[in-house]
């Protein structure tokens, strides 16, 4: 007897970490996802240029919406930070698409005027807040100095970028960086 050639499992593996992420939001609330990703979002705008720009739409709220996974995260800027809002607060702009196409926004694997303009993200509500969003994503350039320098202190921050530096560890760091963005691309772009 011929061995089956058919592969056990039913996607490529290639696929799996998005299904998996897929399951991982489908299955807990959307309150933990937006607490996470307000902390997450909110540790990182520390020292960031892009924190000083937000002003314009201090008070708005702006609603992400993954169609493929029925996620619906609400957030309120106060005081140069994002703060989840329970389901249902009203929301200034909503923005829409499925996770793989917000996955490539975040990580700059697509240009968000691309996305926008093939209706692969979609966005409704205040035009003008809903355009400052997608425009600072655009211009979004992320200073790892000037974060460390934020959360650590400009002398620890310092002594650590020397020392990352003088090992060569920067440069690794910066690979593996690299190498997980570009890898969150690939998956992206695999869709299934």
């Amino acid at each position: 007897m011929k061995p089956s050639t058919r592969s056990p499992y039913p996607r490529p593996l290639t696929r799996l970490p998005l299904t998996v992420l897929r399951q991982f939001l489908r299955a807990v609330p959307d309150s933990v996802h937006a607490e996470m990703i307000s902390r997450l979002a909110n540790h990182l705008l520390r020292g960031q240029a892009l924190a000083r720009r937000l002003a314009p739409i201090e008070g708005s709220c702006v609603c992400l919406a993954i169609s493929d996974t029925g996620n619906v995260w609400r957030f309120r800027l106060r005081g140069g930070r994002l703060c989840p809002q329970p389901a249902g607060a009203p929301a200034d702009v909503c923005i829409q698409g499925e996770l793989a196409d917000f996955l490539l926004l975040t990580t700059r694997g697509e240009d968000p005027d691309t996305l926008f303009f093939a209706r692969r993200l979609s966005m409704e509500g205040d035009t003008e807040t809903g355009l400052f969003v997608k425009n600072q994503l655009d211009a979004l350039e992320f200073d790892w100095e000037a974060h460390l320098n934020a959360v650590a202190g400009p002398r620890a921050a310092t002594m650590l970028l020397t020392t990352l530096r003088r090992t060569g560890l920067d440069r690794s760091l910066a690979a593996a960086a690299r190498g997980l963005v570009a890898r969150l691309v690939t998956l992206a772009n695999t869709r299934d």
